[in-house]
């Protein structure tokens, strides 16, 4: 059964996860092991736990106690959770929690890249993409739209980031993820590659060609400069949407959604 502890004080001990520990902290290079994340809202405290996550420890504004946290809490088992008046919550995590829960859960292990695309045959790679917002977006997107993996490369955003892990509104749970080094190492393991830019050579989203392919892995750029000129010159297919009234690009998130939904497997 879980622990309820009134706070009153931001210096309690085991409040750091919730207020004081940055996110590169809260990731814990040094001992991956010992990795946090922070879920944010009871559906999708609900959708980690029915993913099968660890929870560490709750933080709850009083009055969700016996209202919209009561079966988070009995789920749960034998943690601490943490409560207070909204106030003093918000002054603690620098911000009005949504729905006003949080939960501190076991970071898992990063899986290697050929397990997480055994079977699958539509990925995304999200390429230097470092808007939380984005990528919680894009995750969200990618399982509603058939999807079946998530490649990041090393500088995009993590999607354990608090605000990725609330906009995707628990996809990052639901779809596997890992990170990726090599463009190679998806070309070796039966990948097509499609650069989402616009160029001269760029082909029509809904070209039937690629949905030929038995394997591809879709490639977003980002927000700002979209993908590197060598990253576009070594991939397969060069993709872009068609658009009207002379509007030439999407918001990366946008641009993916649409992406999903012709190439992906729902397809």
């Amino acid at each position: 059964m879980s622990s309820i502890k009134e706070i009153s004080s931001l210096n309690e001990p085991g409040l750091e996860v919730f207020g004081q520990l940055t996110e590169a902290q809260l990731r814990n290079a040094l001992d991956p092991e010992k990795g946090i994340f922070i879920a944010e809202s009871p559906k999708v405290i609900r959708v980690a736990l029915d993913a099968g996550y660890e929870p560490l420890s709750l933080l709850c504004e009083r009055r969700h106690i016996t209202g919209d946290a009561a079966d988070i809490i009995a789920r749960c088992g034998d943690i601490p959770v943490y409560t207070g008046d909204r106030e003093l919550l918000a002054q603690l995590t620098g911000y009005t929690l949504t729905r006003g829960v949080l939960c501190a859960m076991r970071r898992p292990q990063a899986r290697p890249l050929q397990e997480v695309i055994r079977d699958a045959r539509r990925v995304v790679v999200i390429d230097g993409v470092v808007d939380t917002t984005n990528i919680g977006a894009i995750f969200r997107s990618a399982a509603a739209l058939g999807i079946e993996a998530v490649l990041l490369t090393r500088n995009s955003c993590d999607p354990w980031n608090r605000r990725a892990v609330r906009v995707s509104m628990g996809s990052v749970f639901l779809v596997p993820w890992t990170w990726l080094d090599s463009y190679e190492d998806l070309k070796a393991l039966g990948f097509k590659t499609v650069a989402m830019a616009l160029t001269d050579k760029s082909i029509s989203l809904d070209d039937p060609v690629l949905k030929a392919e038995a394997r591809l892995a879709i490639v977003m750029g980002t927000e700002g400069d979209g993908l590197p000129k060598e990253t576009i010159a070594s991939t397969d297919y060069v993709v872009r949407i068609p658009m009207a009234h002379g509007v030439d690009s999407l918001n990366v998130a946008a641009a993916a959604a649409v992406a999903f939904w012709e190439l992906g497997k729902c397809q």
